[in-house]
């Protein structure tokens, strides 16, 4: 069964820092994108990242730029989110998603941060910013 799993979320205070983890089981990372959303209480679902299967090319929301970095690990089926300088309006529910090849075994280059371009989901893990 496909599944992702996210990890690495909690409390923090202003100026803090977490790492996310996305692993990714039942399937192989290898040729997808994988993509950060969040959602806050009361707000619409927001893309934060995206990366492309090897890496090559990332892709922030303004509102993170400089303060989040995107990586995998494709050797390790994991996709991680480093968030470093958390400020309170960075609190929501964090969830990666996995948007598959059109075509097996290819290697996309590039990657959105649309929500319906994606396959699968993760449950999401809680993060809050708060002093």
């Amino acid at each position: 069964q496909l599944q992702l799993v996210e990890s690495g979320g909690g409390l923090v205070q202003p100026g803090g820092s977490l790492r996310l983890s996305c692993a990714a089981s039942g399937f192989s990372l290898d040729y997808f994108v994988i993509g950060w959303f969040r959602q806050a209480p009361g707000k619409e679902r927001e893309g934060v990242s995206c990366i492309s299967s090897r890496g090559g090319t990332t892709n922030y929301a303004d509102s993170v730029k400089g303060r989040f970095t995107i990586s995998r690990d494709n050797a390790k089926n994991t996709v991680y989110l480093q968030m470093n300088s958390l400020k309170a309006e960075d609190t929501a529910v964090y969830y990666c998603a996995a948007d598959r090849p059109s075509f097996i075994h290819t290697v996309q280059t590039t990657c959105v941060m649309r929500g319906r371009e994606y396959d699968y989901w993760g449950q999401g893990t809680q993060v809050t910013v708060s002093s």
